[in-house]
């Protein structure tokens, strides 16, 4: 005896039960997408449909299992004493008193038959579902489409036809957008429109008298045909781009239909507030929220992507984790937020987390993404100069560059103020550290004294770590060219400016005694007058620097001195630059140049058009234009507005003229005559 010969015929029940309760509801869905989009979508709409309710079918049945069949038969059979599962139990797994049970069991079951576990039919409820659909259904199909909004706006188009002639007499534009923008249908009594992009447009048109055919001639494209429903005339298309469309053959006016392109979405970090975080002592957990909007609804799901770089120097490592991250609030602009574990993430040590959100909108097909600024939390490591946001993460790394002598005072400073809160030992190393860069500023500026400075270095020694290379506002070596270590160096300056400099460099060395004595308080007014010094050597005015050599000039020819003779001198006199010819431009130009009723081949024109497609502002002025020019060359109007657009389109020359290289003889000539030389 095997579970599966009892379950077989409830799933089947049950099965069907699902299959039946599902189809009317399948009918009505089949019925209405015949109605509104045509039997195209009638039948995908009924092949998806079946697909579910195929599903549904299965995961209902599914869910009759072993244990279920065991329940329900202790439940309706109390003299199986609670012990169904030994008929389906292996005898050789059982012990003496078990397969004695279950010998009972069975006996019980040969007398009176188990219950039938299948479902009863729900045959009222079915009957009144599936009455209820096919009115439904038949009401769709069979309710005639003008009964409710068939009334027709008078037509627009006052150009008077032919005696006889159809004519457009009413007129109506429904709109279908996207089911993914959520707007809803509606009906226009004008043929022209903005629409959203991908919307299915269905015209509906009356003429007077009846025509023969009609279609929709869409400019530069494909014809859509209209057939004939009763006294109206109807037509559809999925709209991809902007159309300039006329209804033949009843009208030669041109209709214009523009499609909205969808935008991407936008995604806004709300918190934290800053792209780069330093992260707090002790911190566990970093809050993150975004913000991302859209046209018409952003995805309700997002991906976060969490880079971990641990390690310093060249010993980094990096480990990316993914996480999908469930939004709130309205679809066209969702907020995103979660609450990031540092320690399950594996940021423990100095190093940067890095986060970024990724989020989808809901077009179809093919959804856009967008993602939103990389946040960063940076841990820094222990032995970091204090410091907060960007300028203590760059001293930690980067100390060297930081120092100058506007940095030694700023760091005194602090110093100071943290004086109750260090212990006297850290204080005292603070100030000598900070007196270590004060020599070896120091030492930097005696470079340009020739070297007369460097005794100090010798009674007070620096430390062995001072970096070479310091300063950034008052670097007076990176402001004044290369510094060599020899006396010549001290040439660099003129006698005043070379007395500030010493004045300043003894400024540093007193204010290095007493940094370097655990007194910061006595070095402020050495380093600030030092400083004031720098300034006004770095305004100097006249700089000498050492000769290092490079090509002789020519001897001079003093017998043409004094002459005014400039043969040979001056260059050659440089003509206008020639401005670059776009002959394809002047072609189309030249296709629409000239007076009204001269007859102009526009070949050109539409080759450069299409040429240049992308740097034209509007693309459907263009065609309605060229069309309207191509349908009547005697139309001045017309031409005057082609040759309008045109001249925007094309490139915009230079302005003014290239400037020469020289004045020229004449040119110098002159201004020798104006400064009182030779040629006056």
């Amino acid at each position: 005896m095997t579970p599966a010969s009892w379950l077989c015929p409830a799933r089947r029940r049950v099965a069907t039960i699902a299959v039946l309760a599902a189809m009317p509801a399948l009918l009505v869905v089949v019925a209405a997408a015949w109605r509104l989009l045509g039997p195209l979508a009638a039948l995908v709409a009924a092949v998806f449909a079946a697909a579910l309710v195929g599903w549904i079918a299965q995961r209902r049945s599914a869910r009759l299992t072993p244990d279920w069949l065991v329940r329900s038969w202790n439940a309706q059979r109390p003299d199986l004493e609670d012990s169904s599962e030994l008929l389906f139990a292996d005898p050789a797994s059982l012990g003496a008193l078990p397969r004695l049970q279950r010998e009972r069991l069975r006996a019980r079951l040969d007398a009176v038959p188990p219950p039938d576990l299948r479902p009863r039919w729900p045959v009222r409820t079915m009957a009144l579902a599936w009455a209820l659909a096919l009115a439904a259904a038949i009401t769709l199909i069979v309710w005639p489409q003008g009964q409710v909004t068939d009334t027709l706006a008078p037509s627009q188009d006052e150009r008077p036809a032919a005696p006889g002639a159809p004519r457009l007499v009413g007129q109506r534009l429904r709109i279908v957008p996207p089911a993914y923008t959520r707007l809803p249908p509606r009906d226009l009594d004008r043929l022209d429109a903005r629409v959203p992009q991908g919307s299915r447009l269905v015209w509906t048109l009356a003429f007077a008298p009846e025509p023969d055919t009609a279609s929709l001639v869409i400019l530069g494209g494909a014809t859509v045909p209209l057939a004939k429903a009763g006294e109206r005339w109807r037509g559809s298309m999925s709209l991809g781009t902007s159309i300039l469309y006329r209804i033949a053959p009843m009208s030669q006016r041109l209709h214009r239909i523009e499609a909205i392109a969808e935008q991407p979405p936008a995604v806004t970090a709300r918190t934290p507030s800053k792209t780069l975080t330093i992260a707090a002592a002790g911190q566990r957990g970093w809050a993150l929220l975004f913000e991302a909007s859209d046209d018409y609804g952003v995805a309700p799901q997002a991906d976060l992507t969490v880079t971990v770089a641990a390690g310093e120097g060249e010993n980094i490592r990096f480990r990316e984790h993914h996480l999908r991250l469930q939004g709130s609030g309205d679809p066209r602009r969702r907020r995103f937020a979660a609450m990031l574990n540092l320690a399950a993430l594996g940021f423990a040590g100095p190093g940067d987390l890095v986060a970024q959100l990724s989020v989808r909108d809901e077009r179809m097909p093919g959804p856009q993404t967008a993602r939103s600024p990389s946040l960063i939390l940076r841990r820094l490591p222990p032995s970091a100069t204090q410091g907060t946001g960007v300028d203590g993460a760059l001293r930690a790394t980067l100390p060297a560059y930081l120092r100058s002598q506007r940095q030694v005072i700023i760091d005194a400073e602090a110093l100071l103020r943290q004086r109750r809160t260090l212990s006297p030992e850290r204080f005292r190393a603070r100030a000598v550290s900070i007196g270590e860069d004060q020599a070896a500023l120091r030492l930097r500026y005696g470079q340009f004294l020739g070297g007369e400075h460097e005794v100090h270095g010798a009674e007070l020694p620096t430390s062995d770590a001072a970096p070479a290379t310091l300063g950034k506002e008052e670097d007076v070596l990176g402001e004044f060219g290369h510094a060599h270590d020899e006396g010549e160096a001290a040439t660099l300056f003129d006698p005043q400016t070379r007395a500030r400099l010493t004045e300043a460099v003894d400024q540093m060395w007193q204010s290095e005694g007493a940094l370097r004595g655990g007194d910061p308080a006595r070095a402020l007014p050495f380093a600030n007058r030092a400083l004031v010094l720098i300034k006004q050597v770095q305004q100097a005015t006249r700089v000498f620097l050492a000769k290092v050599g490079g090509s002789e000039l020519p001897p001079i020819d003093e017998t043409r001195r004094m002459t005014g003779k400039r043969d040979d001198i001056a260059p050659a006199e440089a003509g206008l630059a020639a401005r670059p010819f776009d002959a394809a431009a002047a072609a189309a130009w030249a296709a629409i140049d000239g007076s009204a009723g001269k007859t102009r081949d526009l070949t050109p024109l539409t080759h450069w058009f299409r040429a240049n497609r992308a740097r034209v502002a509007d693309p459907l002025a263009w065609d309605d234009a060229l069309d309207q020019l191509r349908r009547d060359p005697d139309c001045g109007a017309c031409r005057d507005r082609l040759r309008g657009l045109v001249w925007r389109a094309l490139p915009t020359p230079p302005v003014g003229a290239a400037r020469r290289d020289g004045a020229g003889r004449s040119g110098a000539r002159y201004l020798d005559a104006l400064a009182g030389g030779v040629g006056r």
